[in-house]
């Protein structure tokens, strides 16, 4: 099945290359805008070959991987802290909700403002992102533990450290690890949204500078870079996950 789906994967994509590059080469659609798979090949290759592409994807995975490991740091120990004070948590839970409906887009120029336009300014508009996303589906994944563990641990006159350390914790550890892959996702579209707002380098700027001087190429070479690093950190953490899960 796993060499199916694998087959499968490959078949579409190699199908929907095929499929764009025949359209540009036949002129079914605008090469201006859609561009085409060969051409946009060329353009990362030499943008790889005479180094401008690795200053803007050094700093892009740079600002994603503090962003990914910070929002998660963070949204894991308020999810904790939230859950060990009943009060705090029905305190905050409206105001988590609210916020992250919020477009955090328009947080940008405050955060633009408040730490400057640059590295700071975009790992803090993704952390608005993932921190938020992290700490509700953490903190849900504490609510739905089985209550009878926790009625075991409390006969046995176990206090409430001993409740999350001994059932809390080892139960949501799944769904915390599976945080980890929602919030690569996560951690990217808050960069890119940063990078538009401020960056003068990194592959957000890219994208925004070819659309500034019609060069459609370059947005879709920078597209697909994004949708490679991305796709390879999503894998890197399933493996991280399959580790540890399996440790456990």
């Amino acid at each position: 099945m796993s060499r199916l789906v694998l087959m499968t994967q490959l078949l579409l994509l190699v199908a929907f290359i095929g499929l764009w590059e025949l359209a540009g080469r036949l002129k079914w659609v605008d090469t201006l805008i859609f561009s085409y798979p060969s051409k946009v090949g060329r353009q990362i290759v030499k943008d790889a070959f005479n180094g401008e592409l690795w200053p803007h994807l050094a700093m892009t995975v740079g600002e994603t991987a503090v962003g990914f490991l910070l929002g998660t740091l963070i949204g894991t120990l308020l999810a904790v802290v939230i859950w060990w004070s009943p009060f705090l948590s029905r305190v905050l839970d409206p105001y988590m909700v609210v916020f992250n409906s919020m477009p955090k887009v328009a947080l940008g120029p405050i955060f633009i403002v408040l730490f400057g336009a640059g590295f700071t300014a975009i790992v803090v508009t993704t952390l608005s992102i993932t921190v938020i996303v992290t700490t509700l589906v953490v903190f849900n994944s504490f609510n739905e533990v089985d209550n009878n563990l926790i009625k075991v641990i409390r006969t046995f006159g176990g206090n409430r450290r001993d409740i999350f350390v001994k059932a809390i914790l080892p139960a949501s550890f799944p769904a915390i690890v599976s945080t980890l892959k929602v919030n690569v996702g996560m951690a990217w579209v808050g960069v890119i949204v940063g990078e538009f707002l401020v960056a003068k380098i990194g592959l957000g700027y890219l994208i925004v500078y070819g659309f500034q001087v019609f060069n459609f190429t370059l947005v879709l070479s920078s597209l697909v870079i994004i949708a490679i690093v991305a796709t390879g950190m999503y894998q890197l953490v399933v493996y991280v996950e399959r580790k540890l899960l399996k440790e456990r």
